[in-house]
């Protein structure tokens, strides 16, 4: 089935949410390696926000992009 430009089908979803869970193992390290001290971030709520989000919302772009 060919995804339609500018919408989100099922597949399409279910995509976005695996490179959420991706996205989201970076962020669960960063915060990791902080909480144990091997790591110093002053604003570890911050780090692990841009770890999460710039994967997630650069796929969420693209998958609403892609199509005919």
């Amino acid at each position: 089935m060919n995804q339609v430009a500018k919408s989100f089908d099922k597949e399409t979803i279910i995509k976005i949410i695996k490179g959420g869970l991706i996205a989201g193992t970076g962020a669960f390290a960063i915060a990791v390696l902080n909480y144990i001290g091997a790591l110093n971030i002053n604003d570890p709520n911050l780090a692990m926000l841009v770890t999460f989000g710039v994967p997630f919302l650069t796929n969420i772009v693209k998958e609403w992009l892609k199509g005919e």
